[in-house]
């Protein structure tokens, strides 16, 4: 009961104390020595709860108080003095504390920079001083000790920290130690938190609310990590040049050693250091693009790693092609990554395609079931998805080679097709260039196109005709002599294109159009199409001959739909 009345007093002492108060305070504590005890009053002013001009004063003086301090108070930290000189040096003792009350007041620093409460003018001032002592810290080196406490606080703090990751993107990122240091630390927390997540896992049959609870917490922090390494620039700029700017003085380190090692060097590394600035002011280009890379390379592989949250997890995939790939030193390493994200089938399956496409063809990964997954996302919902226009220049892309087999031409073509009787109109447009394409690139396949119902070639192009004669009856092959006449083998309910008898089928559209219900209203509003042909075939860039036939009769079966939908409604 005592201690309330006491609280309230110093609350009120502290509500009287005035700007000019602070800075009398801190004007004693940067004149004289005798008035060091200033320095933990002063303190006391770093929170998020502080009035922000009382916060900003108190920083300002605590700030250029330390400053020229730092190359001594690294050595203290660094120091490995017996205990018993340590009781009997009086200075010794006093640095020993003024280190301590360094170290606390960083950690007030970063308590405001994260907060919630704080102001984001008053956050930008603190994160300037922050990496500040970052690059003095360490005696003239990049103090990746004060580093690492800002990047974990970040990551793992509770509150949003949208707004200092910005800040920290914006004006820092764009140092090559910066970046470096980056890399280091995200990897470490993607890999604490992935064994943390499976620790979790194991203790989740015990406790199912704390597990739920636990998983939570991992998706936020998992968030705050790809909301910074998705932020960090590439070491090649857009222009191709590598930007080699240093926040410190320090060259980036030969060998990746722990914070605490790289914030305390020895007297041999120092002079080691000071040797190599001599020689070189900076390592060549070459081997940092080559360090950052490797960097980039870990750090993004133990975030991919992480049970990704849905929404991070399409965001990662939908610029995984153009800011990630690009810039791994083996971008193989993501096969795994890929491949299961392109078997989850859905829009994670269309979004994985590009950066599996680059793989596949840029840098010989072998994917042998690649064109039978694709075929089974040729659904109708893919037609109102939203990455659907880089779906379908993916598609024509993976169906250019010359090599591909006819069957697979010939089974994309007639599920296109059956596709076409079912999407909205602009899609129908999308399928009728694909399948021109596949026309074109594969005369193999002209005979979906050329031959009737009993297999009569009615082409120009009498030469396809031994391709149909001499072909096998296999699902794979091309269609027989020995076909029934008018009788549809393509099974559009088969996920697998070999199986599907595409070549052994009618031609495109034939059953659609035999199926016998085009009206006589249908067929008279088709002859109008004519003087549109040509202004499609202008937008969509096709040659006519492959496409009348198709064109002609698909249009006859849509308004044979239109008709009987506008019955319907009357």
């Amino acid at each position: 009961m005592a201690s309330s009345p006491i609280s309230k007093k110093q609350k009120k002492k502290r509500s009287k104390d005035s700007l000019s108060d602070l800075k009398t305070l801190g004007h004693q504590l940067l004149s004289s020595r005798a008035h060091i005890n200033n320095l933990p009053l002063l303190l006391t002013f770093i929170s998020p709860t502080s009035p922000p001009a009382h916060v900003l004063e108190s920083l300002l003086s605590l700030q250029s108080f330390f400053t020229p301090l730092l190359r001594e108070l690294s050595a203290v930290s660094s120091s490995k003095t017996p205990s018993k000189t340590r009781v009997e040096d009086p200075e010794l003792i006093y640095r020993t504390w003024l280190r301590s009350k360094f170290d606390e007041f960083v950690r007030l620093l970063i308590d405001v920079a994260v907060s919630e409460e704080a102001e984001e003018a008053l956050k930008e001032v603190v994160l300037d001083t922050i990496m500040e002592f970052v690059k003095l810290g360490s005696g003239g080196s990049f103090n990746s000790s004060i580093y690492h406490r800002m990047l974990h606080s970040i990551v793992h703090s509770s509150a949003p920290v949208e707004y200092i990751s910005d800040l920290l993107a914006s004006k820092y990122l764009k140092y090559i130690d910066v970046r470096y240091f980056s890399y280091i630390f995200l990897e470490k927390f993607a890999k604490s938190l992935e064994a943390k997540e499976i620790s979790d896992n194991k203790a989740i049959s015990s406790e199912v609310d704390a597990g739920s609870h636990s998983s939570e917490r991992v998706e936020l922090f998992i968030h705050k990590i790809h909301y910074i390494i998705s932020r960090i620039p590439p070491v090649e700029g857009v222009d191709g040049k590598t930007s080699l700017e240093m926040w410190s003085e320090s060259e980036l380190p030969s060998k990746q050693v722990k914070p605490k090692e790289l914030s305390e060097p020895s007297k041999t590394e120092d002079k080691q250091l000071k040797s190599e600035k001599s020689n070189s002011n900076a390592l060549p280009a070459a081997t940092i693009a080559k360090k950052m890379k490797l960097k980039f390379t870990k750090a993004w592989l133990a975030f991919l790693r992480l049970p990704l949250p849905v929404n991070v997890y399409k965001e990662v995939l939908a610029t995984l092609h153009q800011a990630v790939i690009p810039h791994l030193s083996n971008p193989v390493m993501l096969s795994d990554f890929l491949t299961r994200s392109y078997d989850i089938d859905g829009v994670v399956s269309v979004m994985a395609l590009s950066s599996l496409f680059i793989l596949i063809t840029q840098h010989g990964l072998e994917y042998p079931n690649f064109y039978e997954k694709l075929y089974a996302l040729l659904v109708p919902s893919i037609f109102m998805a939203k990455h659907r226009a880089k779906f379908f220049q993916l598609l024509d892309s993976c169906l250019k080679s010359p090599l591909l087999p006819a069957y697979l031409a010939a089974a994309f073509a007639k599920k296109l097709s059956r596709l076409a009787l079912t999407v909205p109109p602009s899609g129908s447009l999308v399928i009728i260039a694909l399948i021109h394409n596949l026309l074109r690139r594969h005369p193999s396949i002209s005979c979906l196109v050329h031959q009737e119902c009993g297999g009569e070639i009615v082409s120009d192009d009498r030469k396809s005709e031994k391709t149909v004669d001499g072909a096998d009856d296999s699902g794979t092959g091309t269609r027989t002599s020995s076909s029934k006449p008018g009788v549809e083998h393509f099974n559009n309910e088969e996920s697998n294109p070999m199986k599907c008898h595409a070549m052994s089928s009618l031609p495109l559209f034939e059953q659609e159009v035999h199926s016998g219900k085009l009206t006589h209203s249908a067929i008279t509003t088709a002859h109008l199409f004519p003087g549109s042909f040509h202004h499609l075939r202008r937008i969509l860039q096709l040659e006519p001959k492959p496409l009348k036939s198709i064109l002609k009769t698909f249009v006859l079966v849509r308004m044979q739909q239109y008709s009987e939908r506008r019955l319907g409604e009357g």
